[in-house]
């Protein structure tokens, strides 16, 4: 039951970012801001799809214990894609409330995504391990923590200011997904059943790419 459930959700959710991702590219009608979002919904499903289809894959047939490697290197990538979706979203920012300057929190960005990438690659996290270590798990989700943080107040802060309703809960997407992942990143080794706040993590992200879509369609209906 857990791999036709799991599977069918993984789906949806692959599908649902994805094609939303594609459309808005497509319909961003040359603006930075939406075409951005799109990329970036594509980003997150397609980096998350290295992960998420060996694992139904192993569920629907011999175990998650026989898929060690392709799982390993699923999540590594998945955890570099996932930087990199929040990179994206920062530009977001910049592009929606038309940023100007800021360089110190653009180096404050890229300092963080590039620390994060480097801790992810680095053979301590034992990738392709069945049990790997839980301080690397912490380590290299340090820097990703802080840069979600950033993302979180500058949109808090500009939405708020600027009182841009489409985006006002864009923020509030962030921190679920955050509040969500951090005790599976703690816990989930040794109580399996917090693995499955990975569950409301997904749906959190999928909210995230609907405002950036529906915020752009409402733009759309107002030039037509």
């Amino acid at each position: 039951m857990q791999a036709i459930v799991e599977t069918l959700f993984d789906a949806v959710y692959l599908a649902t970012v994805v094609i939303l991702g594609i459309v808005m590219i497509l319909k961003s009608k040359g603006r930075k801001q939406y075409r951005l979002f799109g990329i970036m919904a594509v980003v997150l499903g397609l980096g998350d799809s290295f992960h998420l289809v060996p694992r139904a894959y192993a569920l629907c047939t011999t175990g998650l214990e026989n898929f060690t490697f392709p799982l390993g290197l699923g999540k590594l990538i998945t955890s570099v894609t996932m930087t990199v979706f929040y990179v994206l979203l920062y530009y977001v920012w910049r592009a929606r409330y038309h940023i100007k300057g800021n360089n110190g929190i653009t180096a404050a960005v890229y300092l963080l995504s590039a620390l994060r990438i480097v801790l992810c690659l680095m053979p301590q996290n034992q990738w392709f391990d069945a049990a790997p270590p839980l301080r690397w798990g912490i380590y290299r989700n340090i820097p990703f923590a802080l840069l979600g943080l950033l993302v979180i107040v500058l949109f808090y802060q500009w939405a708020r200011s600027q009182k841009d309703t489409p985006f006002r809960w864009l923020w509030l997407t962030i921190v679920l997904s955050f509040g969500f992942y951090i005790p599976v990143v703690l816990w989930a080794d040794t109580i399996p059943m917090i693995g499955m706040l990975m569950i409301p993590k997904t749906c959190a992200y999928v909210w995230t790419v609907l405002i950036g879509y529906q915020a752009m369609a409402q733009e759309n209906r107002k030039n037509i």
